[in-house]
């Protein structure tokens, strides 16, 4: 069995017993009933993936995939291809928004080259970047398939192998971000295909597109989809046909944690995509995932209601990197700490409402 299958197959979903007895705890805190509210809903969640009434979550990192892009050549983002690289240094050197909200947070940022176009073989070769390149960048979706179903199964795999290293090492709570100029335009055609809505439905203006420059981008899109005529019953298939190498990277550690019964926060239009495939690929693996935020980016609205996903922050974020996870990771440290460290009324000796 190879290490995809493997992985799906120990994806199980959250354990119904444990959600229980998390809401029998929850029930008898010392507080009006539920509430904490939403922050109540999602102890029960992270009670339900870890089996545990002490979920582990003070151990975080945010994992920030980085790839390129083919379609990148027709024109859909107002950023040259170069910045790709350019961010993944900003990443090392802590410059970006991941490693400012990140730092708030207490969570590390681990970087993976997942086929970055230029050179980053020297970050890779001092530690700063975890080098997993599958190619260097995909090809254009526009003119044909973005890579071969082998790479596709290899974006993921790798995915996966980066969530067996970070719990190996001790991380409790995972979450995904990318970096990749141009991959708005192949997370709306995942997007369009998983969900089955048209191309305009789920297409923004990613990097501040202008409306003619958007209707350009619609059109490369739909071109893309009917080249390749993508199987939405196939979420290899569709990652394969206008995916992306760190798309599938993220689906991957998605695969990875929920194998692991770790909770994985999901950020925005990308990752979320990302998520997409990973559902597609083991539908099980939806109950670890945690929507950060609601974007500006329409397509990320209907992939979460694809994903019944109701997301914890809505703050019109669209910079992606991870940054969404990392905030909504101080409120999911929060639903961990309500079943831990607030006492029922018994254990307090504070006495029940009346009715």
């Amino acid at each position: 069995m190879n290490i995809l299958d493997e992985t799906i197959s120990a994806i199980a979903p959250q354990d119904a017993a444990w959600r229980q007895r998390a809401k029998d705890r929850l029930d008898q805190l010392t507080m009006p009933h539920w509430a904490l509210g939403r922050l109540m809903d999602l102890s029960m969640d992270l009670a339900g993936m870890t089996r545990c009434l002490r979920p582990l979550t003070r151990r975080k990192v945010v994992v920030v995939m980085a790839a390129d892009h083919g379609v990148v050549a027709e024109g859909v983002s107002k950023y040259p291809q170069e910045v790709t690289r350019q961010m993944v240094l900003n990443f090392v050197n802590r410059g970006a928004g991941i490693n400012a909200l990140a730092g708030q947070a207490g969570a590390t940022v681990c970087v993976v080259d997942m086929g970055v176009a230029g050179e980053v073989g020297e970050l890779a070769r001092s530690g700063a970047v975890l080098s997993m390149p599958v190619g260097p960048g995909t090809g254009n979706m526009a003119q044909g398939p973005a890579m071969t179903r082998e790479q596709a199964a290899q974006s993921v795999e790798n995915g996966i192998r980066v969530a067996r290293r970070l719990a190996d090492d001790g991380y409790d709570l995972f979450g995904v971000g990318e970096m990749g100029i141009g991959n708005t335009t192949p997370s709306s055609a995942i997007i369009a295909t998983l969900t089955g809505r048209a191309v305009s439905d789920v297409t923004g203006r990613g990097t501040g597109l202008d409306d003619g420059q958007l209707e350009h981008k619609i059109a490369v899109i739909e071109r893309a989809l009917k080249v390749n005529e993508p199987d939405p019953q196939d979420g290899l298939d569709v990652l394969a046909k206008v995916g992306g190498f760190e798309i599938g990277g993220i689906a991957g550690v998605i695969l990875g944690a929920a194998a692991l019964r770790k909770p994985i926060v999901i950020d925005g239009l990308i990752s979320t995509a990302g998520a997409l495939i990973a559902q597609a690929l083991a539908p099980a693996a939806a109950d670890y995932m945690i929507a950060a935020h609601r974007s500006m980016e329409p397509g990320h609205i209907v992939a979460l209601q694809h994903l019944g996903k109701e997301p914890l922050l809505d703050l019109d974020l669209r910079l992606g990197e991870g940054t969404g996870a990392a905030l909504a990771m101080n409120l999911v440290e929060a639903a961990a700490r309500i079943l831990i460290g607030v006492r029922t009324f018994e254990e307090a000796r504070v006495s029940v409402a009346v009715e």
